[in-house]
């Protein structure tokens, strides 16, 4: 009984482990008794040991099992660590497409490798980005400066204006048969700092080459390869013209040029007549239908443009002063700011816009440089455009550009835009030999007197104060280069289709 009370209590019972902090002073009592039993105590106390730590180890077990082995198979591969790297490359697309917008390759970004940047890559070429309007908006407008400049803003690229295309030659606006042309509208832009300069004048005065001059070719240059196609010697000893309709030249400056045909033309006249062209059904006579043209071209650009340049080679022709004033009349009215005060017609009569108008004497001679013939031009002038609306005075001055250094500002009564020009064809060379031939070798190399500045120095002035000049709004709101466009063509259709210009005509006969 003492043996198996020593032992099988411990084992069994729940005081196992308090009866076993008492075993050694048992074990030291036993031995007092035999060496036999000790062996004995000692190999059950080995059992109950191994016993133990079966049982202790066996219990962690049972409590981990729940979470790791007892799941169902088919929610393994969601817990499984191996399928995340795959899914990473495809959660960040949007890391990849800025590093494409700033111009770099695309960076490692942390935690991924390159073969995950690559594998990113191959997916987002294969499916639909969503900034795909984003990328080819910012890559047409920064195509030349995406190689130099690798760190630029996208926002800022988008932002830049795409340099405009430089015009070689001048292009339709209106074609021969009066019919509007959209070519233009390619070389325009969404800016509002823009002057619009036409001309107006005879057949013969030089408008093309003054037009030329002004816009980007000099005077040294070949009049071949003038902008605006002047007459070729053929076409002078046919007495022809060379313009026909309107043409347009668009500078770097963001200046618009419009020439036009001559105005009453009888080379047009001729040709209408002596080919049996058909006139249209309003008109019945050719001569008519000429002057109709005529005043249809200078009414819209008494409406289209800033500046109204009117040509003439001598001083003067009355039937021009009166072409002036009938286009003045027949002249569309501005467009309101709104459709609903179209009836109110006196209310919108004092917001009429009307351009600036400069009288260009071109061909001018020496005597009229004179001080004398010079305050009587502007006399004559003024008292023709009396009662004219058109901006005849106050924008342009021969006396300010130190043409005429010994007359003071005061000396012209009545000043108006009136400038003048010389003729292009420099007799420097005549006048240095009759200089050279006297016997003073000092004289030989000073220019003979000419009564005026040179040709160059003369158009530089001009183009200087046409440039200058204010310009104001052609309608009740501030037009960029393309409305303008639009707002011409409208013009142009309102001017062929005027109620005003088709009483005219029928009272011409």
């Amino acid at each position: 009984m003492s043996e198996s009370g020593h032992s099988q209590p411990g084992a069994y019972g729940p005081g196992r482990r308090g009866r076993r902090r008492m075993e050694p002073g048992l074990l030291g009592h036993l031995n007092l008794s035999g060496p036999g039993r000790d062996k004995e105590f000692i190999s059950r106390d080995r059992d109950h040991e191994k016993r133990d730590a079966s049982e202790e180890s066996g219990g962690p077990v049972m409590q981990k099992t729940p979470i790791i082995l007892a799941k169902p198979p088919t929610e393994r591969p969601k817990a499984a660590p191996a399928s995340a790297p795959a899914a990473v490359p495809i959660e960040k697309p949007i890391v990849l497409m800025k590093s494409r917008e700033e111009g770099k390759g695309a960076p490692a970004v942390e935690g991924t490798t390159q073969a995950q940047v690559t594998a990113a890559a191959k997916a987002e070429k294969e499916g639909q980005r969503p900034t795909q309007p984003v990328y080819q908006i910012q890559n047409r407008g920064m195509a030349s400066a995406a190689p130099s400049s690798g760190n630029m803003d996208p926002v800022v690229g988008q932002a830049k204006l795409i340099p405009p295309e430089k015009m070689k030659h001048s292009i339709k606006l209106v074609d021969d048969q009066m019919n509007w042309c959209d070519s233009a509208i390619e070389y325009l832009l969404d800016q509002t700092d823009v002057l619009v300069v036409g001309i107006l004048g005879l057949q013969g005065t030089g408008k093309s080459t003054v037009m030329s001059l002004l816009s980007a070719n000099t005077p040294e240059e070949d009049q071949r390869g003038y902008v605006f196609r002047a007459q070729s010697q053929e076409m002078k000893e046919r007495g022809g013209n060379q313009t026909t309709g309107i043409d347009f030249f668009i500078t770097q400056e963001r200046i618009i040029f419009l020439d036009t045909q001559p105005v009453l033309s009888p080379s047009i006249l001729d040709h209408l007549i002596n080919n049996d062209r058909k006139l249209p059904p309003e008109y019945t006579l050719p001569h008519t239908y000429v002057e109709m043209q005529s005043l249809q071209i200078a009414a819209f650009l008494f409406t289209v443009c800033h500046v109204v340049i009117v040509v003439q080679d001598w001083f003067t022709d009355l039937s021009l002063y009166r072409f002036l004033q009938t286009a003045e009349m027949l002249k569309p009215s501005t467009p309101s700011p709104s459709h609903d005060s179209g009836g109110a017609s006196g209310a919108s009569e004092g917001a009429e816009y009307y351009p600036h108008v400069v009288f260009l004497q071109n061909k001018a001679r020496r005597e009229d440089f004179c001080p004398r013939n010079l305050k009587q031009m502007h006399m004559v002038i003024s008292k023709l455009m009396l009662h004219s609306h058109l901006q005849v005075k106050g924008t342009l001055s021969m006396l300010d550009c130190n043409i005429f250094p010994g007359l003071s500002s005061d000396y012209l009564e009545s000043e108006v835009n009136l400038f003048l020009i010389p003729f292009m064809d420099s007799e420097s060379d005549e006048t240095v030999s009759r200089a050279g031939s006297g016997a003073i070798p000092l004289f030989s190399v000073l220019p003979g007197y000419k009564g005026h500045p040179s040709f160059q120095s003369l158009i530089g002035k001009l183009r200087s104060q046409i440039m200058s000049m204010s310009r104001p709004q052609l309608s009740h709101t501030i037009l960029t280069e393309k409305n303008w466009f639009h707002y011409a063509a409208r013009i142009w259709d309102a001017v062929k289709k005027s109620s005003a210009l088709s009483e005219y005509s029928r009272l011409l006969g």
